[in-house]
């Protein structure tokens, strides 16, 4: 069966996958990055991950996969394969696609985590028929994918999408970009896990335990709560007056509240809006394969002649 290489690798951990044309995951499998050893042992690990899953493929569906795709978080140069800077992972300046392409003798497709996840969202999950969408992930930070019929815009620079650096409190935290207030200091998972863990007085909460609470009708799960959606509202509001987008996509750990996230923030971002249109939010729907199957869909975009593949 015809196949690709799919990759996406987090900060601490890389989700793969075979994927079939359709986009079926033929087979998944997991592993740690090695960061504790350094940028070059990261480098090493994911080469060697392609490599065995490459071979599996061989052994299990009788030939060799026809190209693969890896998502990387950070700065990417997709054009050139190049993954720039990932503060988590410790690199700079690795040809990560020329290298992944010698070890495996097939085309490679380097690409940025979340506008992968974004191509996936777009094409086969919670976007799908949307000419124009935005995809927001609310994970350990926030960032976005501008979606634009059935490609994914990058920017002049490879920086577009970059809500979480929005300003949405001049007087708020100091975020790591050196600005202060920006919306993923705010309203990101993680954000909402320091909020919380400070409220409850629990060092051990989280977002997920403060979405809890809010169920149970907390007070101060409420507070927090509210604080990080009024955030969020004032971040996409801006992004929606800017990109003026159909659908507005939802992902990430703090989508996984469901309705406890959802029906406030619609709620929120109905009442900022003036003369803008208002987008369907929706979650999204592909959870956490959405970078790997992103990578992917790269990888097929490879061997399409006319189909864009630098996101």
């Amino acid at each position: 069966m015809r196949h690709v290489i799919a990759l996406d690798v987090g900060g601490t951990g890389m989700k793969a996958a075979l994927v079939a044309a359709d986009g079926t995951l033929l087979h998944e499998a997991r592993r740690a990055t090695a960061r504790e050893r350094g940028p070059d042992a990261v480098v090493e690990s994911i080469i060697d991950f392609a490599d065995e899953l490459r071979a599996y493929g061989e052994a299990l569906l009788g030939v060799s996969a026809g190209a693969a795709g890896v998502a990387v978080p950070g700065i990417v140069d997709a054009e050139r394969g190049i993954a720039v800077y990932a503060a988590n992972l410790g690199w700079r300046d690795v040809p990560l696609r020329d290298l992944i392409a010698e070890r495996l003798g097939v085309p490679v497709a380097l690409g940025h985590d979340v506008r992968a996840g974004g191509l996936a969202e777009g094409r086969i999950g919670a976007g799908r028929g949307a000419d124009r969408f935005l995809f927001v992930p609310l994970g350990t930070g926030i960032a976005g994918a501008i979606g634009i019929a059935g490609r994914i815009e990058a920017g002049a620079h490879g920086y577009a999408g970059e809500i979480g650096h929005i300003v949405v409190r001049p007087d708020g935290p100091e975020c790591g970009c050196g600005q202060r207030g920006c919306l993923e200091t705010l309203a990101s998972a993680a954000a909402v896990t320091r909020a919380w863990a400070r409220a409850s007085g629990d060092p051990d909460a989280d977002a997920a335990d403060c979405a809890k609470a809010v169920e149970s009708g907390d007070p101060a799960a409420r507070t927090v709560w509210d604080d990080a959606v009024d955030a969020l509202s004032a971040g996409l509001v801006t992004a929606l007056t800017l990109l003026d987008p159909r659908t507005l996509i939802i992902g990430g750990g703090l989508a996984e509240a469901g309705e406890t996230l959802f029906t406030p923030l619609r709620a929120a971002v109905k009442e900022r809006v003036t003369f803008q249109k208002l987008p369907t939010i929706v979650p999204a729907a592909l959870g956490d394969t959405a970078g790997c199957l992103g990578a992917g869909l790269l990888a097929w975009d490879l061997l399409t002649t006319d189909s864009e593949v630098s996101v």
